[in-house]
């Protein structure tokens, strides 16, 4: 089974555990797939979009239930802290649609806003919402991507291959080098001995 197949197979379920949490280079490379006719546009980004809506819903609970006691930890950034839980109040959709694409953010975000009391009711929709942009926004980067990878993409199997023979052939060279070196200093041991 080549790789190209194992994408066609088992891609999706790949795309959606990938995505579970920083998943921005899992859903570029959904969108490469799928420029080279290996997985279908739409499928990605619902993929990668359901992945990323169940992770955050998933640190969103957690922020809920002991997301209090996680934060007062963090006694030197409770300034902070209390600067972005008014946000989460005041403008829930900016923080929650918005720390989806804050590099670094996507686990604590959730878990401040969980932390925050923000109702699931308006913490749901708004998740789903931002899970669709950042879907489309990566898998279509991905895919216009696609175009300058593609050509190196569609031999990668060749290329795999003569990496896999350059790395055994560096190792055997290791091997044969440590050996003569075992070799010269168990001689060098036993002639000292004499």
């Amino acid at each position: 089974m080549d790789i190209n197949s194992l994408i066609s197979h088992y891609g999706y379920a790949a795309l959606v555990v990938g995505a579970l949490a920083e998943g921005e280079t899992v859903t570029l490379l959904g969108g490469v797939a799928a420029h080279q006719g290996l997985l279908r546009f739409w499928l990605v980004v619902a993929s990668v979009a359901l992945g990323g809506m169940i992770g955050d819903q998933v640190l969103y609970f957690l922020g809920r239930h002991f997301g209090g006691r996680l934060l007062k930890r963090f006694s030197r950034h409770q300034k902070k802290i209390q600067k972005a839980q008014r946000l989460i109040q005041n403008r829930p959709w900016l923080f929650v649609i918005g720390s989806r694409f804050m590099y670094g953010f996507r686990v604590i975000g959730p878990v401040l806003i969980g932390a925050s009391r923000l109702p699931p009711k308006i913490f749901l929709p708004l998740n789903i919402f931002g899970a669709v942009l950042w879907a489309m926004l990566f898998t279509t980067l991905g895919y216009l991507g696609g175009e300058v990878i593609g050509p190196w993409l569609h031999h990668l199997d060749q290329h795999i291959k003569h990496w896999a023979w350059l790395i055994i052939v560096v190792i055997a060279v290791i091997a044969v080098r440590l050996w003569f070196s075992y070799r010269d200093r168990k001689d060098a041991q036993s002639g000292d001995k004499e």
